[in-house]
């Protein structure tokens, strides 16, 4: 309302000083600066606020903006340390992870050497005793055809076919 008002006053104030001007004759200077003051004046009332405004909220726009980018820097900055802390973390794990396999290495790798060597003893053992039957078969054989042979032959004696064992089996 009180724009319209001021309007229409301008307007008024407008027609009046042109009118006055070429009536009587004269420059109408005076008229025409107090008519552009007032034209001024409504410019200002009219579009002070709008204006006023406008540049506050660009300010606010670019203020809302800049504190997002500041945010999100911010989050960035977050997200690095935390992947970074990730990182170490799995860094301190594949270490402890691959002290941990070598000391379970180096375990199985004993028990292996120990399964290894109680088997080559409990091979030798077998060895030994397969061996030590073995020779008593051969001198069983030996002894058999000593005896066979001997037997085959009825002219010795007694004496004779000892000698003859003692130095077969020796």
């Amino acid at each position: 309302m009180i724009k319209l008002l001021v309007t229409m006053l301008s307007l008024s104030a407008l027609a009046l000083a042109s009118s006055e001007a070429v009536s009587e004759g004269g420059t109408d200077i005076v008229q025409r600066t107090v008519n552009f003051l007032i034209f001024i004046g409504i410019l200002y009332y009219l579009l002070a606020e709008p204006i006023k405004s406008f540049f506050v909220g660009r300010t606010d726009g670019i203020a809302d903006e800049l504190k997002k980018v500041h945010d999100k820097l911010q989050e960035s900055k977050k997200a690095k340390e935390d992947a970074q802390s990730a990182i170490d973390d799995a860094n301190k794990f594949a270490t402890s992870l691959k002290e941990s396999s070598k000391k379970e290495n180096n375990i199985l790798n004993d028990k292996i050497m120990a399964q290894c060597e109680s088997d080559i003893e409990n091979i030798q053992k077998q060895n030994t005793a397969l061996m030590e039957f073995e020779q008593r078969a051969m001198t069983r054989e030996v002894v058999e055809n000593i005896v066979s042979d001997m037997l085959k032959d009825d002219t010795l004696t007694k004496d004779a076919m000892t000698d003859l064992i003692i130095k077969k089996v020796a």
